[in-house]
């Protein structure tokens, strides 16, 4: 009989000691070492690094370059657009893909609606949280059916992987990677031993037999994935599904991403029936409004390739209590801090006795520099309660001489307002080496600092 060992793990980032500590020496988070037994038994039957018959697979052996063929990667091409945009269009064979989010936002009806929809594959769905009984009441409710879709009700991954032998699927989704058990670990489901022993499995399974596998992983309450950080690090792609339960939108964009771009994103919305794809997100993110109000602007921004138009509210008023608020929701405060420095310096609106209110509607959280000076214009649309047309959009950076300066690819932002249907845009004139204004309906305004856009808007 093997020796037993026990360590203690970090369940905070997955550091392990041979002796409890009281703070983590890794992240320096307190009473965060559990004891965990650690028992490295002879690999039963079943398992994937045997075959079936319980014999050790033949070991790799290692390669010159000139010795490796080189395969054409094809992609599996789903019917969900936004998926197969945050993924890189389409998923990689031999992948393997995390995807994280709050309990509730609708991972789980995600992957089975896209399980369901791929009718040329095979698909193996593993489910360790749910019954049978409720994933089929949820496939009924989404109108969705496939013949050659496998639901699997199990957590113990030699059991897995012995139905993975026979069933021979073209891709695999584990809900969720928290409760599967690997037979080669002695310790509970969901543990940090649990956690990377069973994802090393599927990994191993995925690069062998490439097989793409899709994982569902729990997390934490500051919002980052369950687990220790290595296990965003041995999976190739991680997806976060973001949105308000409360709200219909979901938002799907990748943090880590080996075959694509990482600054892509997915919008969904949740019905009664599943989640519908929003293929003009720029229509759900600009509110529908007769009457023009100080305070909102729409800014042109980027994520990834797809432009999008958002809408920006400020509110500034007195402020009452002393010490000025300065609150932003959806954008980073200390740039929003740096704006409102340079209109009191540069543009000389006293805002320094102010509470500013800055959100970006929709629930987006946008990085994109562009979004600078429809921020400056919303300030000081709400400071001087003037408003701003609805049909003018903006699309420009804004630097600490209160210059507006140029950002990349203005011809797909230009493009996308004129689609929708707005009257002018404001952007840097810089932008405008290569621009070839005949070419667009919309009148563009080229302006070189702020006090030329708000001359221009305000008299």
């Amino acid at each position: 009989m093997a020796k037993i060992k026990t360590a203690y793990f970090c369940q905070n980032c997955g550091y392990n000691s041979p002796k409890w500590l009281g703070r983590c020496p890794s992240c320096s988070e307190w009473s965060t070492m559990v004891e965990e037994v650690v028992s490295k038994d002879e690999p039963e039957k079943g398992n994937w690094k045997f075959t079936s018959s319980g014999v050790p697979k033949t070991a790799n052996k290692p390669k010159t370059l000139t010795e490796i063929t080189k395969h054409e990667r094809y992609r599996i091409i789903t019917d969900d657009n936004e998926l197969n945009r945050v993924l890189g269009s389409g998923i990689v064979p031999g992948s393997l893909v995390l995807i994280g989010g709050e309990p509730g936002i609708g991972k789980s009806t995600l992957m089975l609606q896209i399980a369901l929809s791929l009718k040329d594959y095979t698909v193996l769905y593993v489910s360790g949280e749910e019954s049978e009984q409720q994933i089929k009441m949820r496939a009924e409710r989404m109108s969705f059916s496939n013949d050659k879709c496998y639901i699997l009700n199990e957590t113990a991954t030699d059991n897995i992987f012995r139905q993975i032998e026979l069933t021979e699927p073209d891709i695999v989704i584990i809900d969720s990677i928290q409760t599967l058990v690997s037979p080669l670990i002695e310790s509970g489901a969901g543990s940090v031993s649990q956690v990377k022993e069973c994802t090393a499995e599927l990994m191993k399974f995925s690069k062998e037999s490439d097989t793409p596998v899709i994982m569902i992983g729990h997390i934490t309450k500051d919002g980052s994935l369950a687990g220790p950080k290595v296990l965003e690090h041995m999976v190739d792609t991680v997806l976060q599904f973001e949105g308000d339960r409360h709200m219909t939108y979901r938002i799907l964009r990748t943090t880590k991403n080996r075959f694509g771009s990482t600054s892509e994103l997915g919008i969904y919305e949740m019905q009664s029936d599943g989640l519908r794809q929003v293929s003009n997100p720029s229509e759900i993110l600009i509110s529908q409004r007769e009457e023009d109000l100080s305070g909102i602007t729409i800014a042109a921004m980027l994520e990834g390739n797809r432009p999008l138009l958002i809408e920006i509210q400020s509110l500034v008023s007195t402020a009452t209590y002393g010490t000025p608020q300065r609150t932003s929701n959806g954008f980073d405060s200390r740039r929003m801090q740096m704006l409102l420095a340079v209109l009191e310096k540069r543009g000389g609106f006293r805002l320094g006795t102010q509470d500013v209110f800055l959100n970006i509607a929709g629930g987006l959280k946008v990085e994109d520099p562009a979004i600078d000076l429809a921020i400056c214009t919303s300030i000081v649309s709400s400071f001087e309660d003037l408003s701003v047309p609805h049909l003018y959009c903006f699309a420009a950076e804004v630097g600490l001489g209160g210059e507006v300066r140029a950002v990349n690819r203005i011809e797909n932002r230009i493009s996308e307002a004129e689609k929708l249907g707005f009257k002018k845009i404001f952007i840097s004139k810089y932008n405008q080496k290569g621009l070839d204004t005949k070419n667009y309906k919309i009148e563009i305004f080229a302006a070189s600092k702020l006090e030329e856009v708000f001359s221009e808007l305000f008299g």
